[in-house]
């Protein structure tokens, strides 16, 4: 059995199964995402949706749709969406998935994929304060790199991280090697927004105002 079967069983899903069309297929609701992404951020080429089909797990599960936002407000247009129209919506970082092999960005039920590509920008480091605002499609390597050039550490290393995302590094709760001595991701957040599956923006955490990680 693949990991992927073994993780159906668990989780009552068939592998191999061709699925049914969702809502995000139909025509109507693709100009809509189209407005709230721009038609260049909705992706529905087989062969580009094809990456985001699957993670380490490497069994696919094609969505109808990649949309690639650009910030929080477009995530929460699309989740609105999603529950008006009623289709799937996996969230996606890196894709790597390498802790567990978990399947956690594969879109098994189809519907969209929200990936966060686009959202890679690192937003503010504080040397005084020691904590730096970025995006969830900043990778790992690159938070790592920006902060050794102004003399910090930012201690997390999974094995994927040049390619995993920030954003995914939270849901998993990344370590690594130095985890034994510096602890894991949970450890090094501040604060976050968050967008909620009804499409409510908010933000929790230290600072009200934006998003933190202590380095």
């Amino acid at each position: 059995d693949t990991v992927m079967q073994k993780m159906g069983r668990s989780i009552n899903i068939a592998t191999g199964v061709r699925r049914k069309l969702t809502a995000a297929s139909e025509e109507s609701v693709l100009v809509r995402l189209r407005e709230i992404v721009g038609a260049e951020h909705v992706i529905v080429d087989a062969l580009k949706v094809e990456p985001y089909a699957q993670d380490a797990v490497k069994e696919k599960f094609p969505p109808e749709a990649v949309l690639l936002p650009r910030n929080a407000d477009e995530i929460a247009a699309i989740l609105r969406l999603a529950n008006e129209a009623r289709f799937p919506v996996t969230a996606r970082g890196g894709g790597v998935g390498y802790v567990g092999y978990t399947g956690g960005a594969v879109p098994i039920e189809g519907g969209v994929v929200i990936g966060t590509d686009r959202m890679n920008q690192i937003r503010e480091i504080n040397a005084d304060d020691l904590y730096a605002v970025t995006e969830p499609g900043v990778t790992t390597y690159a938070l790592q790199q920006a902060v050794e050039a102004v003399g910090l550490f930012y201690p997390p290393d999974p094995a994927s991280y040049k390619d995993s995302f920030i954003g995914g590094n939270i849901a998993e709760n990344a370590g690594g090697m130095r985890s034994a001595k510096y602890g894991v991701t949970k450890h090094y957040v501040l604060g976050l927004e968050v967008v909620t599956p009804t499409g409510r923006d908010y933000q929790n955490g230290r600072a009200h105002q934006q998003e933190r990680r202590r380095l």
